[in-house]
């Protein structure tokens, strides 16, 4: 069976940081684009970041440039987001997903997805 597991969500103060991971079990994300999105309440599901299947290549939303870097170790079958200088406004659930394909920003074009980590940003 397909799956992604995000996991490492939580309460983070302003300014603090996080590292959330994708983890894809049953199969290798090796031949997929990784991306994470996120959807806060009352909003449309955002896409900020992806990396392509080699990691050599990389896209970043405005929203999150400067404070947010995606990584993949392909051995561990696994994508990393590392999220910095926290704000409120960061506070969604947060997803991965896989796309076959070497690199996407579209949405629709995500095969699979994870189920979500929770990230609250709040004093």
């Amino acid at each position: 069976q397909v799956q992604l597991v995000e996991s490492g969500g939580g309460l983070v103060q302003p300014g603090g940081s996080l590292r959330l991971s994708c983890a894809a079990s049953g199969w290798t994300l090796d031949y997929y684009a990784i991306g994470w999105f996120r959807q806060a309440p009352g909003k449309e599901r955002e896409g900020i970041l992806c990396i392509s299947t080699s990691a050599g290549s990389t896209y970043y939303a405005d929203s999150v440039k400067g404070r947010f870097t995606i990584s993949r170790d392909n051995a561990k079958n696994t994508v990393y987001l590392q999220m910095n200088s926290l704000k409120p406004e960061d506070t969604a659930v947060y997803y991965c997903a896989a796309a076959r394909r070497d690199i996407t920003t579209l949405t629709h074009q995500y095969d699979y997805w994870g189920q979500g980590t929770q990230v609250t940003v709040s004093s």
